[in-house]
């Protein structure tokens, strides 16, 4: 239970970086995606470091909700920007039949 949702993140923190760095991404979220990164190394989190359980249970739960968050509302322009092999954009089509 605990794998899939590491597995998953990690996806999502490579998407996101990726779409950091796509011009397709939107202000707001490229800003979104700086507070979470420093969230992340700020001592100064909602709950402190010094108290042993809940003080690193706030990181490892609110990080990831705000990842998954952020790469919900990227647009889908972005997202396959951001798959993208180096240096160039995928382009698809597709038919109805």
């Amino acid at each position: 239970m605990l794998l899939p949702r590491v597995l998953r993140f990690r996806k999502e923190v490579m998407l996101l970086w990726q779409a950091f760095r796509s011009p397709a991404t939107p202000l707001y979220l490229k800003v979104a995606t700086a507070f979470v990164a420093f969230y992340l190394v700020n001592p100064f989190d909602l709950v402190p470091d010094l108290l042993p359980i809940l003080g690193w249970a706030d990181d490892l739960i609110l990080v990831p909700l705000m990842v998954s968050w952020i790469v919900s509302r990227l647009p889908v322009r972005a997202k396959v920007h951001a798959r993208a092999p180096r240096g160039g954009v995928v382009e698809t089509s597709y038919r109805r039949m």
